[in-house]
């Protein structure tokens, strides 16, 4: 049997990439810290992942899976060096810290001539493949030569959509995970060294660019747009967000926007990617998900950022001259968002309260773009107790009343 292996046993390892891989026939090793979950691998050999819908939920077994404990760096190594193909759903920030064992991993199968290698990165990165590669490269620097070669650093898409898993939701199994239907994995055709393996819903597509922009630009983007402007509402699940007619009227024209720019990026036709703009709502109004406002807008001092969700959307759009009034309403509203528990974006939050929307954008997105007056202008509205449903006509008319023959 072919082995796989997955660096990081979280809900998207476990709930998808390591389920594709089960079903396409590997055995799937798990690499994790988490001492419950890498027992409980040992002990069990398999995990149930329940794939839920409004209507109800069916149940998939993933066979054929066991544990390796993260802070054993010789054991991860070798397990590395004598698996097929591995992946990482890690975590950008703890990329850095999974490098080494990686490294030693692929010094191990140099060392033996093993062959051609992948590391599928599953990451929410633009640019996660050199990132990796560049880390990998500091702690092996006389293997460079090899690792340009032999390695095959592969960016993926991670589209489906998986919860907090919450205790109740786990029902005394910390393995159980809850996901969406959605099981389609995009990945970059050209990054593969050698064959590229036979796996189930896995898409290689060149040039891979579209896909991560579709990702970063459309779905990142427009989920935390709806929690920005659900939690202006009270509301307490993105279910109820896109059930609110103004927020998925706001999403959809933000996400049009957002297409066209990706569109004359890419240079492709809008109307796949108006389809998926369809589609991706009507995936975030999926009830069973049970996703939280607050945890889809978590963290805007990252997702604010000057190349992530909403911020990278409007900088695409300015380069190609793409109006992106309701991106710029979403940036607004992103900086009032501050639930409770959230301290980085109680934080920026709070300096935009004192220091206004524009030094907010300099400090935090590292922007000052052409649609800096009217962002500014949103959050204004905001803060002077302006409402929702009164910065969505403000916003109708910026973008201009439509033609009618």
């Amino acid at each position: 049997m072919k082995k796989f292996i997955m660096y990081g046993a979280g809900n998207i390892g476990r709930g998808f990439i390591g389920q594709l891989f089960s079903q396409s026939g590997y055995s799937v090793g798990f690499i994790d810290i988490n001492k419950e979950v890498i027992a409980r691998l040992n002990a069990d050999k398999e995990y149930p992942v329940e794939i839920v819908t409004t209507e109800g939920v069916t149940e998939d077994v993933v066979k054929n899976a066991y544990g390796i404990d993260g802070t054993d760096i010789e054991l991860v190594s070798e397990e590395i060096a004598t698996s097929d193909i591995m992946a990482t759903a890690i975590g950008v920030n703890v990329l850095k810290f999974i490098a080494k064992p990686i490294a030693l991993g692929l010094k191990k199968r140099f060392e033996r001539n093993a062959g051609f290698f992948n590391i599928i990165i599953c990451e929410n990165l633009i640019g996660a493949d050199y990132f990796l590669k560049g880390l990998i490269k500091e702690q092996i620097p006389e293997y460079a030569d090899r690792i340009d070669k032999e390695v095959g650093f592969v960016e993926a898409s991670i589209g489906r959509m998986v919860p907090v898993m919450t205790e109740e939701k786990k029902q005394g199994n910390p393995l159980r995970v809850c996901v969406e239907p959605y099981n389609i994995l995009p990945v970059d055709k050209d990054a593969f060294k050698g064959e590229i393996p036979e796996v189930k819903n896995l898409y290689p597509f060149a040039p891979f660019n579209l896909f991560i922009q579709r990702k970063l630009f459309m779905h990142n983007m427009s989920h935390a747009l709806c929690a920005y402007l659900g939690y202006q509402r009270n509301y307490e699940y993105i279910y109820e967000a896109v059930g609110d007619y103004d927020i998925k009227c706001v999403a959809f024209n933000a996400l049009c926007q957002s297409a066209m720019a990706v569109a004359k990026e890419n240079g492709v036709e809008i109307e796949s990617l108006i389809s998926h703009a369809q589609n991706l709502l009507y995936r975030f109004s999926n009830v069973a998900l049970g996703d939280t406002v607050a945890r889809v807008g978590k963290d805007t001092i990252r997702k604010l950022g000057a190349n992530d969700r909403l911020i990278g959307a409007i900088n695409l759009a300015d380069k190609h001259n793409v109006n992106c009034e309701y991106l710029c309403l979403g940036v607004a509203l992103g900086m009032r968002f501050a639930p409770d528990g959230d301290e980085r974006s109680q934080e920026l939050c709070a300096f935009a309260k004192e220091n206004g929307a524009r030094k907010t954008l300099e400090k935090y997105s590292e922007y000052n773009g052409r649609m800096t007056d009217l962002i500014c202008e949103f959050y204004d509205m905001s803060v002077s107790g302006k409402s929702v449903e009164e910065l969505i006509r403000y916003c109708e008319e910026k973008v201009g009343k439509p033609i009618r023959v």
